[in-house]
């Protein structure tokens, strides 16, 4: 768990021992479990425990359901929690991860509070962690809502299964959110017509993490997604250079409203294969987003994208005319996004001429001398197609070291 050495501050600005301020909030935490008539959760007592021991700052809570628990133990309820943090003030936690419970309404309602007090929050929270757990529509609502007032930088919802009406009420609290950054719904059950309401939150958030693994997203739920980003990221690479600069700490120009969707996508084919391609110039230690005072910059860009096992190929509802657009649209996003870091299309089988379009797409993000990019595909293609892919991404590396040994020696 993540933890450090300061705990609270008295009067004169001295830190306060950790361990009895730990202490304090375990037996409170009891009481309150107590009270409400639900178990303590083995994994928050470990965690306060390990952390007294060894006077460290507990900053991560980890709220689990035990694997031996008997259908007579009372239920763990994230009430006690939040009711600890608020009556103890506990400023020092960032972050809440629960882990297979069925959260009722008063639960949700406490938690939603919790998160909307900002910068005045008792407990100022930077990530949330819901996974598989069992939430109705009114507190994904109420959820929704209070999303749109947190500090959150990251949210993880995998596993959490969401029908279309569920997914609307979510996104209504990402939309226009300047400081989320990392969105994960790994395993939603999200299908194609996920893909517009995804590619809006991103058009409109400063989300740039995404997590889609695992869903039935299609080549029409994909395309949907992909297409504001790729044709930014189009109008963006064709204008002038100085207008393009991806490790500027100024954050990217938005586009005229009538630019928008104007532009001339070309390429054509299918791909895949597990392969992980990059191509460009090295990447740099520096954020992307430009970030101000705990805001970050929105627009219809991504750093990192993540679309494994999504059954995106050529077996859908408009089968190969579905693919072929959906891969003019992933090879411009490849040639011209400057933003773009990480691509992972694994175990979606999308065949050799889209793996030969990737290919081209990676020799001319190189040409443009843009950044990395690695590429995962699934290696269902020919070998020649493979390696070609794989000496694409690696020549330029294997060059610059040699470059350097060179002039070290020299």
């Amino acid at each position: 768990m993540p933890r450090g050495k300061t705990g609270k501050h008295n009067r004169e600005g001295a830190p306060l021992p950790v361990a009895p301020i730990l202490q304090k909030f375990l037996k409170t935490y009891e009481k309150h479990c107590a009270q409400t008539q639900t178990s303590v959760c083995p994994a928050i007592r470990k965690d306060l425990k390990t952390s007294i021991n060894s006077e460290q700052v507990l900053r991560k809570f980890v709220l689990v359901r035990p694997d031996d628990s008997q259908p007579s133990t009372l239920p763990i309820s994230l009430e006690p929690l939040l009711m600890t943090i608020r009556d103890e003030c506990y400023t020092l936690g960032q972050q809440i991860c629960i882990w297979g419970l069925e959260l009722s309404n008063p639960e949700i309602a406490r938690l939603a509070s919790l998160l909307e007090l900002k910068g005045h929050a008792t407990c100022p929270l930077t990530t949330l962690e819901l996974i598989d757990c069992k939430m109705d529509l009114w507190s994904l609502g109420r959820l929704g809502q209070a999303l749109q007032f947190s500090s959150l930088h990251s949210l993880v919802l995998d596993y959490c299964r969401f029908e279309s009406e569920e997914m609307e009420s979510i996104f209504s609290g990402l939309e226009n959110n300047h400081r989320l950054q990392g969105l994960s719904l790994r395993y939603c059950g999200l299908g194609p017509r996920s893909g517009p309401l995804l590619g809006s939150v991103i058009r409109q958030s400063a989300i740039c993490e995404l997590h889609l693994d695992g869903n039935y997203l299609q080549c029409s739920g994909a395309l949907a997604l992909l297409r504001p980003i790729a044709e930014y990221a189009e109008m963006r690479g064709r204008g002038p250079p100085a207008t393009a600069s991806p490790h500027s700490t100024s954050p990217p120009p938005a586009l005229p409203a009538r630019q928008r969707g104007s532009s001339t996508l070309n390429q054509m084919t299918k791909s895949s294969g597990t392969v992980k391609a990059t191509s460009g110039k090295k990447r740099r230690k520096n954020g992307i987003k430009r970030k101000i005072k705990g805001l970050t910059e929105a627009g219809p860009w991504l750093v990192k994208l993540y679309l494994a096992d999504n059954g995106i190929d050529g077996k859908g509802k408009d089968g190969e005319n579905s693919l072929l657009e959906f891969t003019q649209i992933l090879t411009c996003l490849i040639k011209y996004s400057a933003h773009l870091r990480e691509l992972d299309l694994g175990n979606n089988v999308l065949g050799e001429m889209a793996a030969v379009d990737i290919l081209e797409a990676l020799r001319a993000r190189k040409t443009g001398k843009l950044p990395v990019l690695k590429v995962t595909v699934t290696p269902q293609i020919s070998s020649d197609t493979f390696g070609s892919i794989w000496k694409s991404s690696n020549k330029s590396n294997v060059t610059r070291k040699r470059k350097k040994k060179v002039t070290a020696h020299a």
